[in-house]
């Protein structure tokens, strides 16, 4: 008989792992003021405003591109070397990568603008892959204890980005000086991710996680030869897809359209009443606006399907619904969006607009995302449903790849 999950650390633990594996993406994202000073054409102001050149009006475009190709590379290695990555250094690799960006907050990359977007946007692909790996790896593991401690994960994923708007917004209000408020941003994100790495060497030894699962499987042992066997062959790929196709292309077209304009479009809408000079229609206007609102309704969202799951797996609605999110493109292009070279007509020319659309672009992605994740592993039989749950990874990942490279080219139209 298992052991009870005394005081709920387990839970707690992978609710925190849940917000870790997103975390680091949301910290770089939401992180706009920082990146706007750094590869401004003038960073020898120290105040909030903000400044422009074609590095920082392309860069969020940019950054979406270097963090989902790495994101479908380390999906396949995930799906052809099941559970031989390990957790921990993708955690380690994750903290060393924030801990140099978090070192380039206070040197003066002025004269450097071009490497300095060169050597974060490498870091960007690095800690995409790791927590792409991180989160593969956590998730398998969940699947060995009851389903309440998956949820905790996918909840937590859900959070990270809402906490991470939160701290963006927080460090806005206490540093009057961008490079302060970064510094302060980064090292909240260095402190999470070693809090991570604490609560998952925590894990083996708590008595629960005992019960569970081998200690073996925590320490990351390596593979011996009897992991040859059936075991770890390569899951079968035709029947998988056989039964999940339509879901698989649900949700790769779900977030393709998200990351379409999430954040490279909506986070350029600016309030038309910026030259009011009222601190909420300048500084926070986009981390409220486009940031929290997005993370806020995506959580909702996600929340919702644990008790709604409509419409259903066999069911031709979910396809057209998810197809009718393509209008929410124009509809965020057509907000007050700056600078415009060639889309010159601002239709949408009141703040109400972008706050309503981010939140249908956020409660829709955050619906109409989960409910073919969690249908794909119910269609199979149950020996697949974890392959099937990479594969359906896979499809996320391939859909913000292809979303992002899009988000290039919508941002040039604009």
């Amino acid at each position: 008989k298992n052991k009870e999950d005394s005081y709920y650390l387990v839970y707690i633990i992978f609710f925190l792992m849940g917000i870790g594996s997103l975390l680091p993406w949301n910290f770089f994202i939401t992180a706009k003021h920082y990146w706007l000073y750094k590869l401004s054409n003038d960073t020898h102001h120290s105040g909030n405003e903000e400044q422009h050149s074609d590095l920082s009006d392309y860069f969020e475009s940019y950054l979406s591109l270097a963090s989902t190709v790495p994101s479908v590379l380390c999906l396949i290695l995930n799906y052809v070397f099941v559970n031989r990555i390990r957790i921990l250094s993708s955690l380690f690799v994750i903290l060393f990568v924030f801990a140099v960006t978090t070192a380039l907050v206070k040197v003066d990359t002025s004269n450097h603008r071009m490497g300095f977007l060169v050597v974060t946007l490498v870091s960007v692909a690095v800690v995409s892959g790791a927590s792409n790996i991180f989160y593969g790896s956590i998730f398998g593991i969940s699947g060995h204890f009851p389903m309440r401690i998956s949820q905790a994960l996918i909840s937590g994923q859900a959070m990270g980005g809402t906490l991470s708007a939160l701290a963006s917004i927080a460090d806005l209000a206490i540093a009057k000086d961008v490079t302060n408020s970064a510094l302060v941003y980064f090292l909240t994100a260095d402190v999470f991710i070693l809090l991570c790495i604490i609560t998952y060497l925590l894990l083996p030894r708590l008595a629960y996680s005992r019960s569970v699962v081998l200690v073996s499987m925590w320490l990351n042992t390596p593979p011996t030869t009897s992991d040859e066997g059936a075991g770890n062959k390569t899951p079968p790929l035709r029947p998988i897809l056989r039964k999940i196709w339509l879901l698989g292309l649900s949700v790769f077209y779900v977030f393709s359209v998200s990351i379409m304009v999430f954040p490279a479009v909506s986070s350029g809408i600016q309030s038309v009443n910026k030259d009011s000079g009222s601190p909420w229609t300048t500084a926070y206007f986009v981390p409220l606006s486009c940031f929290l609102l997005y993370n806020v309704a995506d959580l909702f969202g996600r929340m919702a399907t644990a008790w709604l799951q409509v419409p259903g797996p066999t069911s031709k609605v979910l396809p057209v619904l998810v197809l009718c999110r393509s209008v929410m493109v124009p509809l965020l292009m057509l907000c007050n969006y700056q600078p415009r070279d060639h889309l010159l007509t601002v239709v949408f020319n009141h703040d109400a607009y972008p706050v309503l659309f981010n939140s249908l672009l956020g409660l829709s992605n955050g619906y109409l995302g989960t409910l073919p994740m969690i249908y794909g592993p119910k269609v199979v039989h149950r020996e697949l449903a974890e392959a099937t749950g990479v594969i359906m990874s896979f499809f996320l990942a391939l859909g913000l790849a292809v979303g992002s490279a899009l988000s290039v080219l919508i941002v040039h139209y604009i």
